[in-house]
């Protein structure tokens, strides 16, 4: 139990961690005096490397190490990150000690971009190794639970006549007990750190103490995580499945040359069904004449060019997730900017901005049980295209809401001549701001969901333990895209000898004809998806009653493929 809890340790620290990050926008824009769109720049590709990179650390982790090594690694570079983050702040290095862009060195810079890349590389490997260490850990609790167990029935049929019976089952009830009372103290913490990150935390000016603090709680637990480094389960690596899939490519191109194969041709040990589709892969599969034992990188099994085969056919609508990303990275950047400089006072209490952060997750974790709404009226290998489908047209509505909310923030900014003013107060709540917040975070909740859903039932077996990996990884790419649709629309804006629509300041942008766009955007990517998942064959669901052919295969005659519910 105490290794469990060392565990959620890192988990606890990284929350207050996410409510000090969470603000890097408005750091950015106030103590570096970037541009709104360069600040944006810097998050969006940061926040878009970490899924990806997750994706990395997991081949990584199945090939080479096991988990413990990689959140060892990962807490540490965490912490380091966390460290040179505030490290970087004018105080401690900087050429004077005020929060302004003068007392940015270069030095600072340095600093700040390499802790950048260490939290990066923390918040990935922590991302792949928390949650299976976790469930190992839970794993081992078990099984000592119930070697306990058979320690107490051996004993009491020993001392059946000393009436030791009602003993029976004292190590499990204790066992029971203990994890009962260890989810009270767990679910204070979180209560604490949710209390500190989302309110106390942002009433902290100085900006090296608001990064220093969690660089604290982070050193903390990482060292209590060492201290019990021994007791965690160590699992061998097994090889990672995504290695098969560039075999598959390497032992194609190694018989490029050779002509498409019959099925009597292939190395099919385990009898599996050859597609039609995509035969050139098949080229993979192709018997070496003459070798008894067949080498890895020079033949695979039709059930390895099969598995290969499912992820190409499913690339057209994983590729229509990008917009999503697209879409969802506009949370922490420009609503955030917006939100910087409105009004934040609720009655006679000044609400700090991470506040938003906590709507945000409320409405996430609570837009997530949508998906299985879904499951329970539609069947299961169409509830996650159902719920894809509704997570865009909430991104298309999110993103309406926001051209109205930006509008109106701009004619109060010109009502008020605050254009050439971008420090100025504006007047107007901020909580103007929480619908846009809210329709986003149920976009990430559905969305999320759904294409972790789809992913499951579509992919083989053997990539099931990347899906998460492959949800946020393309939601990652996505947010990266988002610099480049930036660049686009502001190129487009410019012509003719027009104003950019992205200025140096939010006042003097016009944030609300971009968010038109994305909402332009969305609609075009809607109707995209709607057509290629409509033509994609389903594969049946696990507990499904209906025997579909191979899944992740498009329909060839494009008929009897309706969604019914």
């Amino acid at each position: 139990m105490a290794s469990f809890v060392r565990i959620l340790a890192l988990l606890w620290a990284d929350m207050v961690a996410s409510f000090a990050i969470y603000v890097m926008m408005n750091y950015l824009t106030n103590v570096w005096n970037l541009s709104t769109t360069h600040a944006a720049g810097i998050i969006n590709i940061w926040n878009g490397i970490v899924p990806v990179l997750a994706i990395v650390f997991a081949v990584f982790v199945d090939t080479f190490m096991d988990d413990r090594y990689m959140l060892g690694f990962s807490s540490t570079a965490y912490s380091i990150g966390l460290g040179l983050l505030s490290m970087s702040t004018p105080p401690v290095f900087g050429p004077c000690s005020d929060y302004k862009e003068e007392c940015i060195g270069h030095k600072q810079k340095v600093l700040f971009y390499i802790s950048l890349l260490l939290i990066a590389a923390g918040m990935a490997g922590h991302l792949v190794s928390i949650g299976p260490l976790l469930s190992q850990q839970s794993e081992s609790e078990n099984e000592k639970e119930k070697g306990n167990e058979n320690d107490n029935d051996n004993g009491n049929e020993n001392d059946n006549g000393n009436g030791n019976g009602n003993e029976q089952n004292s190590g499990a009830e204790t066992e029971e007990i203990d994890i009962k009372f260890m989810q009270v103290p767990g679910f204070f913490m979180v209560i604490v750190v949710l209390i500190t990150g989302g309110i106390g935390l942002p009433y902290i000016k100085p900006w090296s103490l608001r990064f220093g603090i969690p660089t604290i709680c982070s050193v903390v637990a990482t060292l209590w995580f060492f201290t019990g480094f021994r007791e965690y389960k160590h699992t061998e690596p097994n090889g990672s499945p995504l290695t098969t899939t560039l075999r598959v490519f390497v032992a194609t191109a190694r018989n490029i040359l050779k002509p498409i194969p019959n099925r009597e041709e292939l190395s099919n040990e385990e009898d599996a069904r050859s597609t039609s589709s995509l035969r050139f892969l098949d080229k993979a599969a192709i018997n070496l004449p003459g070798e008894q034992e067949q080498i890895k990188w020079k033949v695979c099994s039709v059930q390895e060019v099969e598995d290969t085969k499912i992820g190409i056919r499913m690339l057209p609508v994983w590729l229509t997730f990008i917009v999503i990303g697209i879409v969802l990275s506009i949370g922490n950047t420009y609503f955030l900017e917006q939100a910087n400089h409105m009004d934040r006072k609720l009655g006679k209490i000044k609400v700090p901005i991470p506040i938003f952060l906590l709507f945000y997750k409320a409405t996430s974790s609570v837009s997530a049980k949508f998906y299985s709404f879904l499951t329970v009226i539609c069947k299961k290998k169409y509830a996650p295209p159902i719920g894809i489908a509704t997570g865009m047209v909430f991104s298309v509505l999110c993103c309406i809401t926001a051209t109205k909310v930006e509008t109106r923030r701009l004619h109060r900014i010109r009502d008020h001549g605050l254009i050439e003013k971008p420090d100025e107060r504006i007047p107007m709540s901020i909580f103007a701001l929480l619908p846009q917040f809210m329709l986003l975070a149920t976009v990430d909740g559905i969305t999320n969901t759904s294409i972790s859903g789809f992913f499951r039932h579509q992919t083989p077996e053997s990539m099931h333990k990347y899906l998460e990996y492959f949800t946020k990884g393309v939601l990652g790419l996505g947010t990266m895209a988002s610099v480049l649709s930036v660049y686009v629309v502001g190129k487009v804006s410019e012509r003719n000898h027009k104003p950019n629509w992205f200025q140096y300041t939010l006042n003097k942008s016009r944030l609300d004809r971009y968010y038109l766009v994305l909402a332009g955007l969305s609609t075009v990517n809607l109707f995209i998806y709607v057509f290629v998942a409509y033509f994609y064959k389903y594969k049946e669901s696990p507990d499904g009653v209906d025997d579909e052919p191979e899944g992740g295969e498009m329909d060839e005659g494009f008929e009897d493929n309706k969604c019914c519910c």
